[in-house]
């Protein structure tokens, strides 16, 4: 980002979700100090300063990330929508983060609303807030000035952190299996293969049901096979539990020294890709 800030300014009084979690992503990039109070003409003017969830403008070559004047019939995008999108990241974001889709719709149309399009009534919204939430927006709300060093700073810079770590390593490890996995046919079923590379990643199989999803191939593929991090073999697992492999049906075999008691996952040490395949057809019901 080209503009170097010297702070965020946010409204002040009663703090939502999109606002806090814009001025994380922006303190996790930035490390400056958060103002809750109203904007003034100076502000909305300086691009070192962050106009974010007020101010009535969307000018991002002047760091201001408002979106209350947009029409009523503009798609649901709120301040964090805003913030992901200068970032770069808002693609990605939306695709890898299951919970944006929803709080967008939530800060734009209301609880009742967005109750209706996810398809449940609005006391069983209700049932899903955390207690996490409640009091990071309190004691967010009741600041009105937080600087680096200060305890919800820090849980507000670290959670901006994770989610541009999150987004983007995600992205890195998306590209990873496009160019390595393989798909296999075992009987009449879809396997997806991801052979042992160097280096290895650190977690093996992250990031292979969201890869699915966007092949338009997670409803198809029945099984993974994937190196096991703990050893020098593969982990066979099913995809979404689908029934057409049961796992304990190699727990006998030699070279299996895992299979859990409900058949979804096995551990084997065998390497060889025919080997694999044999112990697919054996799992298979």
């Amino acid at each position: 980002m080209a503009i170097a800030l010297e702070r965020i300014l946010t409204h002040p009084g009663g703090a939502h979700k999109d606002e806090l979690l814009a001025c994380s992503l922006l303190a996790a990039v930035h490390g400056v100090e958060i103002v809750r109070r109203e904007p003034t003409e100076a502000d909305l003017a300086d691009p070192a300063t962050a106009v974010v969830d007020v101010g009535g403008e969307h000018v991002p070559e002047r760091s201001n990330f408002d979106h209350h004047q947009f029409p009523a019939d503009h798609p649901p995008v709120c301040a964090l929508s805003l913030v992901l999108q200068h970032l770069g990241i808002y693609d990605d974001a939306r695709t890898f983060c299951d919970w944006l889709e929803p709080a967008e719709w939530f800060d734009t149309r209301g609880p009742n609303v967005t109750a209706k399009w996810l398809g449940i009534d609005r006391d069983t919204l209700s049932k899903l807030n955390s207690p996490i939430d409640v009091t990071l927006l309190r004691r967010f709300a009741k600041a009105t000035r937080l600087a680096p060093g200060d305890v919800i700073y820090e849980m507000m810079r670290m959670t901006g952190q994770d989610l541009i770590d999150y987004v983007r390593s995600l992205r890195q490890r998306l590209d990873f299996i496009k160019d390595h996995a393989e798909l296999w046919t075992v009987g009449e079923s879809e396997i997806l293969f991801l052979p042992r590379t160097e280096p290895m990643p650190d977690e093996p199989s992250s990031g292979i049901g969201r890869y699915l999803e966007t092949i338009g191939k997670d409803k198809q593929v029945a099984a993974l096979v994937y190196p096991d991090r703990r050893g020098t073999g593969y982990g066979l697992s099913r995809n979404n539990d689908h029934p057409a492999f049961d796992f304990t049906r190699i727990e006998a075999e030699p070279d299996v020294h895992f299979a859990h008691a409900r058949g979804f996952v096995a551990k084997t040490s065998a390497a060889d890709l025919g080997r694999l395949k044999q112990l697919l057809e054996v799992a298979r019901v």
